[in-house]
């Protein structure tokens, strides 16, 4: 019978041990485990369904170049963040200038989903407009914040800021959400 990576109940840092020791699957387990993240990652970034499983092959490429001899010294999206970031931004730039054109709304991706009633619809198309309007630098510790679910000092270890400033930032932010008339009641306790 053969072994389904998707059952594979070893932690990540069990994974890269096995990598390091020679074990191929483990790696298709971390890449399984971390896919549609990095996908979902790198739409953030370029708006791009197509542009981002480019990104996610180039990111696990850059990963496995890492063994034998990678040490894991935080979660893996902690890692993985700043490659995703770096190749989704790069990729898009370089499709603005291959095509003179803009990409509008950067947070449709996250934002958006297809078969959403009426009334969801609405509250991400006010949620997309208020996150926009939001310095990048604020939305981007928002989305890792609670879209990624990385802690404060996770995030400043990605973005290479200290934890204060990553507090400062969603601090900013969620006090722009909630002053803001549109989605104001989605933040009231």
């Amino acid at each position: 019978m053969a072994h389904n990576p998707n059952d594979d109940a070893r932690t990540d840092l069990q994974l890269i041990d096995a990598i390091n020791s020679g074990d191929s699957l483990a790696f298709e387990v971390l890449y399984r485990r971390y896919r549609d993240w990095v996908v979902k990652l790198a739409i953030r970034f370029c708006n791009d369904p197509d542009i981002s499983l480019d990104v996610l092959q180039e990111t696990f490429i850059y990963f496995l170049k890492k063994f034998p001899g990678f040490v894991l010294t935080a979660q893996l999206k902690t890692f993985l963040y700043p490659t995703v970031k770096h190749l989704a931004i790069g990729a898009r730039k370089k499709q603005r200038r291959q095509m003179q054109e803009s990409v509008d709304q950067p947070f449709d991706a996250f934002v958006a989903a297809p078969d959403a009633d009426e009334d969801a619809d609405q509250t991400r198309a006010a949620l997309a407009s208020v996150m926009e309007a939001l310095p990048q630098h604020q939305s981007e510790v928002l989305l890792l914040r609670f879209v990624d679910g990385l802690n404060i000092n996770e995030i400043a270890v990605a973005l290479e800021i200290p934890p204060g400033t990553v507090k400062s930032r969603v601090h900013l932010a969620l006090k722009t959400l909630r002053g803001d008339p549109k989605v104001k009641k989605y933040f009231d306790p």
